[in-house]
């Protein structure tokens, strides 16, 4: 069988989530004593429940981006973090500005070359488009 297109997840294989949600959070975390990285890794821990409710039926589907909202004010009440609903709103927007791994706009430019290139993920088309857009990464189809 002939390879016709390769298939990307996004979150964590082709964008460093961690590191650009930690730099995102970092001006409202400031003063708080939380650690940046924590944060991200318990708003990203909210995910996959978040998520399961759409899987199952108990919910309609839900666009990434309102899940991202949805469980960052979840995580700021947890935390007791004010915020007004510009913050908010722009650090959920975060997700839409992460940045790509070091290697993988080159890489991926490489691959594209030879064979369509596609995103397999959980992000809504808007998300990832903002976010290929920003990082440069230019995809053949965005499947989201």
């Amino acid at each position: 069988m002939k390879t016709k297109v390769f298939a990307f997840d996004v979150f964590g294989t082709v964008v460093d989530w961690r590191t650009s949600i930690a730099r995102e959070a970092a001006p409202l975390l400031s003063g708080t004593g939380i650690d940046p990285y924590a944060f991200a890794d318990q708003w990203r821990a909210r995910y996959q429940p978040a998520m399961q409710a759409c899987r199952n039926g108990s919910r309609p589907y839900t666009r990434l981006d309102v899940l991202n909202r949805e469980t960052l004010d979840d995580l700021l009440t947890a935390l007791g973090i004010e915020a007004d609903e510009a913050t908010r709103a722009d650090l959920a927007f975060g997700w839409r500005r992460l940045d790509p791994w070091p290697d993988a706009v080159a890489g991926l430019a490489r691959i594209r070359a030879r064979f369509p290139i596609v995103t397999l993920s959980n992000g809504n088309i808007a998300l990832t488009m903002a976010m290929a857009r920003r990082a440069g990464i230019v995809w053949d189809a965005v499947l989201g």
